[in-house]
């Protein structure tokens, strides 16, 4: 059995990966998921600036308490992440302080796909 070769992607068009790390506090959980799922997430990618999204459970628990998420969404370059933070991050950082305020800590990364296995 031959292992597969891995996918090194061009490197004049780097795919970015925008990483959204939250830890949520367990009284409003229930609710930022519903969120997440059906307005926040659906919403961002509405904005035309990202492929995909992948919302996926961070299984080491915080001394802090909560639940801790990580929102994984997909773009072609940094020129479009950046155009995204420019047009759009405002207003969707705005309507999460709004409705979860303190009970909701994020902090957000930026990550260059090398290659896919």
């Amino acid at each position: 059995m031959s292992n597969p070769k891995p996918k090194f992607l061009n490197p004049k068009s780097k795919m970015i990966i925008y990483n959204v790390t939250t830890n949520i506090h367990e009284s409003v959980h229930d609710q930022w998921i519903i969120w997440m799922q059906h307005k926040h997430i659906p919403e961002i990618l509405a904005t035309g600036k990202f492929t995909a999204a992948r919302l996926v459970r961070v299984l080491i628990e915080e001394e802090m308490g909560g639940v801790t998420y990580s929102a994984q969404y997909t773009t072609d370059s940094k020129e479009t992440l950046e155009k995204y933070y420019q047009e759009d991050a405002p207003r969707f950082r705005e309507e999460g302080a709004k409705l979860f305020g303190e009970k909701m800590l994020a902090f957000r990364t930026e990550l260059e796909v090398i290659s896919e296995h």
